[in-house]
């Protein structure tokens, strides 16, 4: 049959999920920028932007494993609309300390705890709830659409919060991620309730322990989450971009906004490429070798004094990064079922809460005590070592070809 580059948009009611998560994204994305410039202005400390990310990543990491159980117990749709309402009290919070002159981080730390503590739950529920609005054979194209807006979120976001930084301080980028916030939960009503079916209650623990053993025993997921987990633990240090932007490269910030957005342009790019491509036939290979060139374009953009070819370096690692995404996604939605579907999403959050929130702290420590360039070389040589350790001890992941049903 003919590759068809739009069949999970076929479906109304996943085109209003996306349209949610677009939303939600670009809200998260806004808020993550805007909480980073002010908190390096208030501080003009490394670690304390390496404390955002811890700030968030405590509670998430605490917390999504229960999300992921109880996205496979209640309905989808209503606990990510619970939880959404969550994040969006942190967004609500944020604004409001912006209309004063906070005289310390901590209030905006905490703000971002809350958000860690409503994402614990949104994440495993929203993406357990989008494989339940298209069939399992569309998980590919479901995936790489979901990616490509996130991705678009992601270059709309950032720009847009430097730019409304400048144009009208902290206050004004807050106020427009809470509006987007509530665009996102009005979009995601119009998904129909998901209820799940009567079960024999177990013990909270072994449900869980089911979900981890799960991913244990599938060396095929276990390869691929165990490769993004650390290879973006160490080699993305998009938490320091503030530091390239105020004191290596001179810019301001619009400039650290375009910075923040580089990488989400490439990966946009890239997922329009993937939409029309459909599945690799030699998925394994290529997911190791974009980690790898991932972390070669963080070192080139550590040793960088051009903006331009810092903003194309970012770009390039952003399309990189995309591909990891997609087959990472369509790899875990495909081998997972959907009873479980919730507790291994919450498996796959963790790593990616590990490798980005956590990550965020490593560089922040990192560049205390090496110095912000020499920590991203760093981090980018770890990436490499992590990809050849995950070739060597993953052979199946290696010689992945299609992934499919």
């Amino acid at each position: 049959m003919a590759h068809d580059p739009y069949a999970s948009l076929r479906f109304p009611e996943y085109r209003f999920f996306l349209l949610s998560m677009g939303a939600v994204f670009a809200a998260t994305q806004i808020q993550s920028t805007v909480l980073g410039w002010q908190v390096y202005v208030l501080t003009g400390d490394p670690l304390s932007l390496g404390l955002v990310g811890l700030s968030e990543a405590l509670p998430f990491l605490s917390l999504t494993l229960v999300g992921g159980w109880a996205a496979d117990r209640f309905d989808r749709r209503g606990l990510s609309l619970a939880s959404l309402a969550a994040v969006g009290a942190s967004s609500a919070w944020l604004f409001l300390l912006s209309l004063g002159t906070p005289r310390s981080a901590l209030p905006l730390y905490a703000a971002q705890a809350l958000a860690g503590l409503g994402r614990a739950f949104f994440r495993p529920a929203s993406v357990a709830l989008g494989t339940e609005l298209v069939p399992r054979e569309h998980y590919h194209n479901a995936a790489t659409w979901r990616s490509s807006v996130l991705h678009l979120a992601m270059v709309l976001g950032p720009a847009a919060g430097g730019a409304l930084i400048a144009a009208g301080g902290p206050r004004l980028p807050y106020g427009v991620g809470l509006a987007l916030t509530a665009a996102g939960l009005a979009a995601l009503t119009a998904v129909a309730p998901r209820p799940r079916r009567p079960y024999v209650p177990e013990h909270i623990l072994l449900e869980l322990a089911d979900g981890v053993r799960f991913v244990f025993r599938q060396p095929l997921v276990l390869g691929a989450l165990s490769l993004d987990l650390f290879a973006v633990l160490f080699g993305g240090a998009t938490a320091l971009l503030p530091i390239f932007a105020r004191n290596i490269l001179g810019v301001g910030e619009v400039g650290f906004g375009f910075l923040r957005a580089a990488p989400a342009v490439g990966s946009v790019a890239m997922s329009l490429v993937l939409t029309r491509l459909g599945h690799f036939r030699r998925a394994g290979p290529a997911l190791l070798w974009c980690v790898a060139f991932f972390g070669l374009s963080w070192i080139a953009f550590a040793l960088s004094r051009s903006y331009a070819l810092s903003l194309a370096l970012l770009a390039a690692g952003g399309a990189l990064d995309n591909v990891s995404v997609v087959l990472r996604s369509t790899l875990v939605q495909t081998f997972t079922p959907q009873e479980k579907m919730g507790r291994v999403a919450a498996v796959n959050s963790f790593f990616i809460g590990s490798s980005n929130e956590l990550g965020a702290f490593e560089s922040g420590v990192a560049a205390r005590l090496l110095g912000t360039v020499a920590s991203v070389v760093f981090g980018g040589t770890m990436t490499l070592v992590t990809v050849a350790l995950v070739a060597w001890r993953a052979p199946a992941l290696r010689k992945l070809e299609r992934i499919g049903p």
